[in-house]
């Protein structure tokens, strides 16, 4: 086995675009779980809103592409009311089951042939790059050392995604250390001692709900920023993943959707090396495609065992996820 190249491959997902959007996705998640303790399973839906609400503004209406990332962000705005005013006064399982089917429901809207015109159905949407890439500050030619080299076009979208992330995360922080933040907590811990003292639990729900999907509908935004935008990719699964990542990174912590998605992504690529390498090398009894569906096997034993053994992640805390026993 090459192990060289497995590790300068493995290396690639530290800065991915794939790493820092699951990041945003995965600390929007946190304001709605690890500090709402709202039980979301419709990230994908989040995230498939902001992507195609950034390509259609694009080739559809000729919009320039940061107004594209608005029309992304307010879709999922548009998505968290109609989502939440029916369902955030449900208990937490029941939420669970209608996010999920929220998020499949905008996933098939987005396949049907009805909106065909504008979302290209299950063929979905590409050549949307233009204008961002015409903004790109940094001039022709490679840059980078090692595994990490890329072209412009690449730095420019890994910049602009970890300045969208960066933003992302010192909002989560403020807002946290802020009143509001406090009385978030509140309702994560005991939402009926919280509305005892007066408070709106209902608005204060709503009002997360929204923060953390615009904060999806970004991390969409940058996974749609170097390729296309494609419905397969937003199914149950890519909920999984930011699950994952959030879990393992600390659901109530600034820093762990960042580091969750780092870890997750470097294993991810790790796993589909060197497991298809090992079966060429006949060290394990699989074909080289079997091999590389092994590693979401070893991803799901391991997210039972973080939930089992350390379910307040890397950084975490126990007693902040008290409120899901």
């Amino acid at each position: 086995m090459d192990w060289g190249q497995i590790l300068n491959n493995t290396a690639y997902w530290v800065f991915s675009p794939e790493t820092i959007a699951y990041a945003l996705a995965a600390t929007g998640l946190a304001v709605h779980f690890g500090y709402a303790g709202l039980l979301n399973f419709g990230v994908a839906g989040f995230m498939a809103l902001g992507a195609y609400g950034y390509a259609i503004s694009i080739l559809s209406f000729g919009w320039p592409w940061w107004l594209g990332i608005i029309v992304g962000c307010l879709a999922s705005v548009v998505f968290a009311i109609i989502l939440g005013i029916p369902t955030l006064r449900l208990r937490a399982d029941y939420l669970a089951i209608v996010t999920i089917a929220a998020a499949e429901i905008v996933r098939l809207m987005l396949t049907t042939q009805v909106f065909d015109e504008w979302t290209n159905s299950a063929d979905g949407l590409g050549n949307y790059h233009a204008g961002f890439r015409a903004a790109n500050p940094f001039p022709d030619g490679n840059y980078g050392f090692g595994p990490w080299v890329w072209t412009a076009d690449q730095l420019w979208v890994r910049v602009f995604g970890i300045i969208l992330l960066a933003i992302a995360v010192y909002l989560v922080w403020a807002l946290m250390r802020s009143p509001w933040g406090r009385v978030l907590k509140g309702i994560r811990e005991d939402e009926d001692a919280v509305r005892s003292l007066g408070k709106n639990v209902f608005a204060y729900k709503m009002q997360a709900l929204i923060i953390g999907g615009v904060m999806g509908a970004l991390g969409g935004v940058v996974f749609a920023l170097p390729s296309a935008v494609v419905p397969a990719t937003y199914t149950t699964s890519l909920t999984f993943f930011v699950w994952t990542i959030l879990l393992l990174g600390g659901a109530a912590t600034v820093f762990g959707p960042v580091v969750g998605s780092v870890i997750f992504w470097v294993i991810m690529g790790f796993l589909g090396n060197v497991l298809p390498a090992m079966a060429a090398a006949d060290i394990l009894p699989l074909s080289s495609a079997q091999a590389g569906t092994l590693r979401f096997i070893l991803v799901g034993v391991a997210l039972m065992l973080i939930v089992i053994f350390r379910p307040q992640g890397i950084f975490g805390n126990k007693r902040e996820l008290t409120f899901v026993k």
